[in-house]
C-alpha cells in the first residue's frame, strides 16, 4: 500500500509535486490536498483525481507525509491546527522556516525534513536541497526524498546551516539565468540585431549550452573546449575576468545567503 502524503498548500509548487508523483506511479487515492481557495480546489480535483479538503487538519489525518507548502508568514497558525500521526514525515518547503521552529509548533512525535526547491520544479526540471537531522530515520528520509525528486533532482545537505547557500545558488539561481540572458540580448541589440533575433539567439544559446553541460564533463572544460586561442571567445572571457565576474558572483551569492539568514532570524524572532 502507498504512503498516504498530505499537501497542506495548494499552490504551484504542490501541484508540480502532486502532478510529479502520479507520473511515477502514485495512486491518487493516496494524495490529498488541503487548500482554502474553493477555486484551487476544484481545479486541483479535476486536474488531478486527488481528494481535497478546505481544513488542513482534515488532510493531514493519518497521513503517513506532510508537505508543508504555504507562504512562510502563515507556517506557525497551519501549524497551530494540525494534530498529526506519531511517526509522520513533516516536509517543509517554506523559505526560512528552520528546524526548530516547527518542531516547537508540532512537538517530537514526527519527523522533520526541511527543503529547498526552485522553479524550474514547475516543469519538474527543478533541484531541491533537503537535510534532515542526523537521528531521521532512514524510511523517512527516503519517503522525503521520494517526494521531491518527483520535481527533478535532490541533494542532500550535511547540516540546516547550509541551507541559506542552497538558497542563494540554486533557489535564486533561475533569476540569476534570466538577467544573463536579458543582458546578453540587449547586448545583441546594441551590436545591431532586431530585438527579436537578439532574444531567440541569447535564449537558445543558453538552453543549448546547459544541455552539453548536462554530461559528466566538467563546466570547466566545456568552457576550455569553445575558448579558441586568440579568437572571439576569447576575447570576450577575458575581458569577463578582468571585470571581476567571478567577484560578482561570489559577492551576489554571499549577499543572497546573509539575506536568507536574516529571514530566518526575523521569522524565529516572530514565532
Amino acid at each position: 500500500m502507498s504512503e498516504v502524503i498530505a499537501f497542506v498548500g495548494g499552490g504551484n509548487m504542490a501541484a508540480s509535486l502532486i502532478g510529479g508523483l502520479l507520473a511515477a506511479g502514485r495512486p491518487a487515492a493516496s494524495l490529498r490536498v488541503a487548500e482554502i481557495s474553493d477555486v484551487r480546489r476544484d481545479w486541483l480535483a479535476r486536474e488531478f483525481g486527488v481528494a481535497v479538503h478546505a481544513d488542513a487538519m482534515q488532510a493531514a489525518a493519518d497521513a503517513d507525509a506532510v508537505v508543508l507548502a504555504v507562504k512562510p508568514q502563515h507556517m506557525r497558525a497551519v501549524c497551530a491546527g494540525l494534530s498529526l500521526k506519531p511517526g509522520a514525515v513533516v516536509v517543509s518547503i517554506a523559505a526560512g522556516i528552520r528546524l526548530d521552529s516547527l518542531r516547537r509548533w508540532l512537538g517530537d512525535s514526527v519527523h522533520y525534513v526541511r527543503c529547498m526547491p526552485n522553479t524550474p520544479a514547475l516543469l519538474r526540471a527543478g533541484i531541491t536541497g533537503l537535510y534532515a537531522p542526523p537521528q531521521t530515520p532512514v524510511g523517512a528520509r527516503q519517503l522525503a526524498g521520494d517526494i521531491l525528486a518527483a520535481a527533478g533532482e535532490c541533494v542532500w545537505l550535511d547540516s540546516e546551516a547550509q541551507m541559506d547557500a542552497v538558497t542563494a545558488l540554486s533557489g535564486s539561481g533561475p533569476a540569476y539565468y534570466f538577467l544573463l540572458t536579458e543582458v546578453l540580448r540587449d547586448a545583441g541589440v546594441k551590436l545591431g540585431l532586431s530585438e527579436d533575433t537578439a532574444a531567440r539567439l541569447a535564449r537558445q544559446t543558453f538552453i543549448g549550452a546547459a544541455r552539453m553541460a548536462e554530461g559528466d564533463t566538467d563546466v570547466a572544460e566545456l568552457r576550455a573546449r569553445v575558448t579558441s586561442k586568440g579568437g572571439t571567445t576569447e576575447a570576450a572571457v577575458s575581458h569577463l575576468e578582468a571585470a571581476g565576474l567571478r567577484g560578482i558572483f561570489t559577492g551576489a551569492l554571499t549577499a543572497a545567503a546573509r539575506r536568507g539568514a536574516e529571514l530566518g532570524d526575523q521569522l524565529d524572532a516572530e514565532t
